[in-house]
């Protein structure tokens, strides 16, 4: 099964609409997510409004991408050291 990307506006209105009483098997059946990911919205994303939720998407994005950096310039150091001790 294809996973489907929300986009924070949308995680935003699902989470506005069930605290208007909409219930999560209408929501599940209109939006086509499973309850899990629903509880983990909820759990995750609840009081933020849209704004908020597309700076944490992109921090989390800066987050990865730097921690990923990191990891390659760490790498890069070790094969540094290595080449320096053999000469």
């Amino acid at each position: 099964m294809k996973k489907k990307r929300f986009s924070p506006e949308q995680i935003s209105k699902v989470l506005k609409s069930y605290d208007d009483g909409t219930s999560i098997q209408d929501l599940m059946r209109d939006h086509g997510f499973s309850r899990a990911t629903f509880y983990k919205w909820r759990e995750r994303y609840a009081g933020m409004d849209a704004k908020d939720l597309k700076r944490l998407k992109e921090l989390e994005a800066e987050n990865r991408r730097l921690k990923q950096m990191y990891s390659e310039l760490a790498l890069d150091h070790e094969v540094a050291k290595a080449i320096i001790k053999k000469l």
